[in-house]
């Protein structure tokens, strides 16, 4: 049977590393802040998309996925390789 969640139930791989990621840049920007960032990009989301995000709450899309590994300076991999694998 298809299962379109985690391993750990949650509802993306990637929310983990986005806060992480997120608080290692230089300024380390709140999930305000880093919503904004996405917004300038062109992705049309709150801090609370982001802390759902971040808490694996939201699935993320493959066009978000994108956006949110240009303003994090990483590659999709960096955000979806999953640790222990």
């Amino acid at each position: 049977m298809y299962k379109n969640k985690a391993v750990d139930g949650s509802n993306n791989i990637c929310g983990q590393k986005v806060k992480r990621y997120r608080e290692s840049l230089t300024n380390r920007p709140s999930q305000k802040a880093f919503s904004d960032m996405l917004q300038i990009e062109g992705l049309d989301v709150d801090k609370n998309a982001v802390q759902r995000i971040e808490s694996g709450k939201r699935f993320v899309t493959d066009i978000e996925l994108k956006i949110i590994a240009k303003v994090l300076h990483v590659s999709y991999e960096d955000l979806l390789d999953v640790e222990g694998e």
